[in-house]
């Protein structure tokens, strides 16, 4: 299978990702739901992650594991942070200030030295991504709450202004820039199958945990009905990183990033289409803008 079929693949499954995680963590009474979403993923890359060593013979060990845990800690963070804020706020708007974490990088390696020379396209891509970010928050936090409430009508579920509600996506942009800066310095010295196979053994790990605090301390059930499509979206999660990894394989790295960074857009179409979520034409501006600058940058990430 070509690089760019791979790459669809990954577009489809990690925009899967994100509208079945939503639909799995969208109840405002679920104060868990969070953490059963974080259970579910470490099930699934925990299944893989044995795959990957017992049949595909990745090695792993403990120094990769110690080695890699910082990284891990953030991306796990990060998703963590964007579940919980799934509850508070539209995917639609959700998914691109999330996406908009690769401009937040190109700034960090900037301002700490580490950044190659960049052409003046990349410059105006992250000023794009932060600008269509900020004006996202802008338009949120001073939407009218009679138009917010007639616009959330067809979707059945009422999202109120909330610095919460922005602050999550915004937090789960900073820990995943984060995990990207410090993943391409650790990987310097780590094979990458290894790391990713270290990465989904800690989020069992993580999961594990979840599973105790929630259901063994905190007694909350497991309805299978509510749960199902958070396994559907944790599968989808998984399938879309092994795609992901195939896709840059393939040598065409320069064609392949941009075709799987526009992944947010589909997002926004599942979530229009299927959860009916209908957003202003100012959300609407400010997310093309998001998507130019992130789409740019996919374009040079070679």
């Amino acid at each position: 299978m070509s690089w760019f079929w791979f790459s669809i693949i990954a577009l489809l499954c990690w925009s899967g990702s994100d509208f079945f995680s939503k639909i799995g963590c969208r109840d405002p009474k679920d104060k868990y739901s969070q953490f059963k979403m974080v259970m579910a993923v470490g099930l699934v890359m925990g299944l893989h992650a044995a795959y990957e060593i017992f049949v595909g013979g990745t090695e792993i060990s403990w120094n990769v594991m110690l080695t890699y845990l910082p990284v891990s800690l953030l991306y796990i963070g990060s998703m963590t942070l964007g579940y919980v804020g799934l509850r508070y706020i539209e995917l639609s708007i959700s998914s691109p200030i999330c996406n908009a974490s690769g401009a937040l990088v190109a700034i960090i390696a900037i301002l700490s030295g580490t950044a190659e020379a960049m052409e003046a396209p990349q410059y105006l891509a992250i000023a794009l991504a932060c600008a269509g970010v900020i004006g996202l928050g802008f338009v949120e936090a001073n939407e009218d709450d009679a138009l917010r409430a007639a616009r959330q009508e067809a979707s059945n579920y009422k999202y109120a202004k909330s610095w919460l509600a922005l602050a999550l996506p915004v937090a789960y942009c900073i820990l995943d820039a984060a995990g990207t800066f410090a993943d391409d310095l650790v990987l310097e010295t780590l094979n990458e199958d290894s790391a990713n196979v270290a990465y989904e053994l800690t989020f069992l790990a993580a999961g594990i945990v979840c599973f105790v605090y929630t259901v063994l301390v905190k007694k909350q059930p497991l309805v299978p009905k509510m749960e199902a499509p958070k396994y559907v979206g944790a599968i989808f999660e998984t399938a879309g990183q092994f795609a992901y990894i195939y896709a840059l394989a393939g040598g065409e790295s320069a064609l392949a990033a941009p075709i799987i960074s526009s992944y947010c857009m589909a997002s926004v179409l599942w979530s229009r289409l299927f959860l009916k979520e209908k957003l202003s034409w100012k959300h609407y501006t400010c997310i093309l803008v998001t998507f130019a600058g992130i789409l740019i940058m996919g374009i040079y990430d070679m």
